[in-house]
C-alpha cells in the first residue's frame, strides 16, 4: 500500500468533555472520536455506544461515577461498527439492544469489519487484548421499542437507512433530546462507507421533525439548543449529498473510481477539509457514493484486503 489512511498516524490522545445536555442526559465526546451517550434513569442508567475497547469504555463508565452510583443496567448501540460497541463488556449491563438490521450486520460482517477498523485505528484499539470477542446484542427490534428506566421513558427507533442499513436513534421525551449516533455529526466528517446517500436526506428529515432541544451526535461536540440542532443537521446533510452528487456524475458517464475521487475533492476540500477524521473518511465515502451511483445497494464488505485495493485504485 502505497499510502497509509490518515487515522493510522493519529496517535494523540484526544480531550473528553462530558456535557449535560439534559436533566439527567449527558454526552461524552472527545475532539472527533466516536461519542457515547449516557441516561440516567430512577433507579438505573443506560449507555449509548460501547467505544472501541473496554478501556476506552472504562473512561465513559469514570465519568458515569462521577454524576451518579445508579447501576448501569442497560447498553443501546445506534448500529454496528467496531469502534463503536467492541467494548461492550466493561459495562456489565443486563440488556444489550441493536437493531435486528444491526444484528444481522454483525452475523454478515462483524470479523471482518473489525479486522478493517483495527488497521486503520491503531490509538483507538490500543488495549484491544481485552475485548473478548464480538458483541452480540440480547435484544432487539425493527421499527421502535420502548424502554422505562423507572418512570423515564426511552424511546427507540428506526427512521430510517442513513449511516449504515441498521441505524436507530435514541429520544427521550421528558426533556426531548435525541442521541443520534453518526446519522448528524458536528464538525466531523461522516463515515458513508457503509452509508446509503439515496435515504440519508430523508432520515435526517425525520430527526428534524422531532424538533428536539439537544442532540448527542455520532462524532463531535454537544449540540445545544434548536439553532445548533438544526445548524448541524443541515450541515450533515450538505456533506452527504457533497459527496454523492460528484461521484454520481462520474459514475453516470462512466468515468473510473480515481475520477470520482478527484471530483468530490473538489466539491469538498473547500467546505470540509478541516473537519474531524475528513482524510481518513474520504476514500470510503467516494466508494461506496461511487459503488451506490452505479447501481449496488448493498455495502460491500470492508476488509483490510479490500481497503488496500482501493487505495491501489485511488492512486491512478
Amino acid at each position: 500500500m502505497s499510502k497509509a489512511f490518515a487515522s493510522q498516524g493519529d496517535m494523540e490522545e484526544k480531550q473528553i468533555s462530558f456535557t449535560e445536555i439534559g436533566e439527567g442526559l449527558w454526552a461524552f465526546t472527545a475532539e472527533g472520536d466516536p461519542n457515547s451517550g449516557v441516561i440516567i434513569g430512577d433507579d438505573s442508567v443506560m449507555i449509548v455506544e460501547a467505544q472501541a475497547t473496554p478501556r476506552l469504555a472504562n473512561k465513559v463508565i469514570d465519568k458515569v461515577r462521577e454524576v451518579t452510583d445508579k447501576p448501569i443496567t442497560h447498553l443501546v448501540m445506534t448500529h454496528y461498527h467496531a469502534v463503536r460497541v467492541l467494548g461492550a463488556s466493561a459495562y456489565k449491563a443486563q440488556t444489550v439492544i441493536m437493531s435486528e438490521m444491526a444484528r444481522g450486520m454483525v452475523a454478515e460482517r462483524g470479523q471482518e469489519d473489525w479486522e478493517s477498523e483495527f488497521e486503520r485505528f491503531p490509538r483507538l484499539f490500543q488495549g484491544h487484548e481485552s475485548i473478548p470477542g464480538l458483541t452480540w446484542p440480547n435484544t432487539t427490534f425493527n421499527d421502535r421499542m420502548t424502554v422505562y428506566l423507572g418512570n423515564r421513558r426511552v424511546d427507540l427507533m428506526h427512521l430510517g437507512r442513513a449511516h449504515t442499513a441498521g441505524d436507530i436513534v435514541v429520544h427521550v421525551p421528558d426533556q426531548n433530546v435525541m442521541f443520534t449516533g453518526d446519522i448528524v455529526e458536528y464538525h466531523s466528517a461522516c463515515y458513508c462507507g457503509d452509508g446509503h446517500f439515496a435515504d440519508w436526506g430523508d432520515t435526517l428529515d425525520a430527526i428534524r421533525w422531532f424538533d428536539v432541544d439537544a442532540i448527542a451526535p455520532g462524532r463531535g461536540d454537544a449540540l445545544m439548543g434548536r439553532e445548533m440542532v438544526n445548524a448541524a443537521i443541515e450541515n450533515t446533510r450538505d456533506f452527504v449529498e457533497s459527496t454523492y452528487r460528484p461521484a454520481a456524475r462520474v459514475a453516470a458517464r462512466g468515468g473510473t473510481l480515481k475520477e470520482a475521487w478527484d471530483a468530490v475533492r473538489a466539491e469538498c476540500d473547500p467546505k470540509f477539509s478541516d473537519y474531524a477524521i475528513y482524510e481518513h473518511c474520504l476514500p470510503f465515502n467516494v466508494a461506496r457514493a461511487y459503488d451506490e451511483a452505479r447501481g449496488i445497494e448493498t455495502p460491500r464488505i470492508w476488509t483490510a484486503e479490500r481497503d488496500k485495493e482501493m487505495w491501489e485504485a485511488l492512486q491512478g
